[in-house]
C-alpha cells in the first residue's frame, strides 16, 4: 500500500489533547481547519471549510501540546490514513486522519520564537493503553 504525504495550513479548532501511553510515549490530538476561497461559476466569491483529525506520537506531540493552542495557524504535514471499525450495531465506519509528522506555526500572520530542546525521555503524565494511542 503507498503511503499518501499531505501538507495543511489551517486554524486548529481546539487546544491538543496531549496524553501518555503506559510506555511514557506521549500522543496528542488536535483538529485543523482548512479555509478555501474560490469563485463560483457565476463568478461569486465562496469560501469552503474542511476539517482534519491530526494526531502525532513521541517528542513532536509533546512540542506541538506546548507550543501551538486553539485558534492559532500551523502548518502541518504527514502522512494521510484511513481508519475503519464496526459499531456497536454492526455497521462500517470510517474516517481519514494526518499522522503528523512535522509542525509549525504559519509566519504569515504571526511571529514566534523557538528553543532547541535536549532529547531527553518524556515525564509520565495520563496514562493511557497503547490501544487507545489513536
Amino acid at each position: 500500500m503507498a503511503e499518501s504525504s499531505i501538507v495543511l495550513v489551517g486554524n486548529l479548532t481546539r487546544d491538543p489533547e496531549l496524553k501518555f501511553l503506559n510506555s511514557g510515549l506521549a500522543t496528542v490530538k488536535f483538529s485543523l481547519a482548512v479555509n478555501r476561497k474560490f469563485k463560483d461559476n457565476r463568478g461569486e466569491e465562496k469560501e469552503q471549510t474542511s476539517y482534519f483529525d491530526c494526531s502525532a506520537l513521541g517528542s513532536i506531540a509533546e512540542n506541538i501540546a506546548t507550543s501551538l493552542k486553539k485558534g492559532e495557524r500551523a502548518i502541518v504535514q504527514g502522512r494521510l490514513e484511513q481508519r475503519t471499525w464496526d459499531t456497536p450495531e454492526g455497521e462500517k465506519r470510517s474516517v481519514f486522519e494526518v499522522k503528523v509528522e512535522a509542525c509549525g506555526a504559519d509566519l504569515r500572520f504571526a511571529v514566534t520564537s523557538t528553543s532547541r530542546i535536549p532529547n531527553q525521555g518524556s515525564p509520565k503524565r495520563a496514562v493511557l493503553h497503547e490501544e487507545d494511542a489513536f
